[in-house]
């Protein structure tokens, strides 16, 4: 008495329905990582720190490597990750780079999980 039986699967259209929201896009979820990367390390929270408290709101590179005792090409290295993500901007003068907050970054980053 083996009988084999062919069991159909039940599809609910309700439950299956697409939900008419667009996805993340591949572009947007790899920018978004990348802000999200550079938020990742403390080093890089001090640095946005620091220059978003400078009075004249910008740091130039040689003072922030004391703060952070970190030597310069570390620290150099954590600020060019904060310009590609987009968050610090860069200006060259002379032999010193000078970083500043980009305008809105902040408030956009917070607004990152949201708009999801």
């Amino acid at each position: 008495m083996n009988s084999l039986q062919t069991v159909e699967p039940v599809l609910d259209e309700a439950c299956c329905a697409p939900s008419g929201q667009a996805a993340l896009s591949a572009e947007d979820a790899r920018r978004k990582a990348l802000v999200f990367k550079a938020l990742s390390d403390p080093n890089r929270l001090r640095l946005l720190s620091i220059v978003k408290s400078e009075a004249s709101g910008e740091s130039c590179v040689c003072d922030l490597t004391e703060p952070l005792d970190l030597t310069q090409p570390t620290v150099s290295h954590h600020l060019k990750i904060l310009v590609d993500a987009g968050l610090l901007h860069r200006e060259k003068r002379g032999t010193w780079a000078y970083y500043s907050l980009v305008p809105g970054a902040l408030e956009q980053t917070a607004g990152l999980l949201t708009s999801l």
